[in-house]
């Protein structure tokens, strides 16, 4: 099987896009990783010109027109695609700040799912914006495309909502089952992050098997060279988990993420999606 290779950075043309980058970055170089810088064009975003063609009648008229959108279509994209050059090239610069590490920077046309599925087999990580260009008309405090993407895509995804602080710590919000064992095999297994020290919480109903799955994740851990800490907190995991990170000032935050189906988050609600607004530190969701 082909390993994964690079650290695949998802931007738009927003103040995220720096956030995005900046932590990029830190990790293409902590994992010694090239990183990609991808813009998507979503042509069905590009909007035709206002003016009024209810009057254009006739074929020499109608063929005029057509000519005249078309090249009127052609500016805009010529327009947009150089737009976009600029902006890559900028985040580019500042991404190579950080001593030796390659960046490459790629625009294309498409829709911003199919594209990020395309590449799985090529990408370690994924790192997006936890809202995007359209966050300051729409007040929405979770991107649009985050969710369909955390649920399509089996590699893990760092979302990050706010400026740059190097982690210096981790918190695994962890149930015992398979997807959070995962999150915690995953961390094992990353040899870059045993100078993080890891704390892995289990919150919810009084469960039996807690301390058989805290003891778990603590040897995991402790064998692969981490100095970890563990706590059970009953109570409401969307409450128990942001307390935990503000009173141990964690700056990112791991866990599992969407094991409900859509439809039963629907008309239950998802844990994952109150986590993330809850949560103001990078978090990296891991979905199986």
């Amino acid at each position: 099987m082909k390993q994964p290779k690079k650290v695949l950075a998802c931007v738009d043309q927003s103040p995220y896009a720096d956030y995005v980058a900046d932590y990029s970055a830190w990790v293409a170089q902590k994992f010694n990783l090239p990183l990609e810088l991808l813009h998507i064009i979503d042509r069905h975003q590009e909007t035709a010109t206002s003016d009024d063609h209810s009057g254009a009648i006739g074929f020499d008229a109608q063929e005029n027109l057509l000519n005249r959108l078309a090249e009127e279509e052609g500016e805009r994209t010529r327009a947009t695609r150089e737009q976009g050059r600029v902006f890559l090239n900028e985040l580019k610069k500042r991404c190579e700040h950080h001593q030796g590490l390659s960046v490459d920077v790629r625009q294309r046309y498409g829709q911003l799912l199919e594209t990020l599925d395309e590449q799985q087999q090529d990408v370690a990580l994924y790192v997006l914006g936890r809202r995007g260009k359209s966050a300051d008309q729409t007040q929405r405090d979770l991107g649009r495309h985050v969710e369909s993407i955390s649920r399509k895509i089996r590699r893990p995804i760092l979302t990050v909502a706010n400026t740059f602080a190097e982690p210096k710590n981790v918190l695994v919000a962890y149930d015992g089952k398979r997807m959070t064992r995962k999150c915690v095999s995953l961390l094992a297994g990353n040899a870059a992050l045993t100078d993080l020290p890891v704390h892995v919480v289990m919150s919810g109903k009084q469960n039996g098997e807690a301390d058989k799955h805290l003891e778990w994740a603590s040897s995991t851990l402790a064998k692969s060279g981490f100095e970890v800490e563990t706590a059970y907190l009953p109570g409401d995991p969307e409450q128990q988990i942001p307390q935990a990170i503000a009173d141990r000032e964690i700056d990112m935050l791991v866990m599992g993420a969407y094991s409900r189906s859509p439809i039963k988050s629907l008309f239950l609600g998802s844990k994952t999606n109150e986590l993330l607004r809850a949560s103001r530190v990078p978090t990296v969701t891991v979905h199986l």
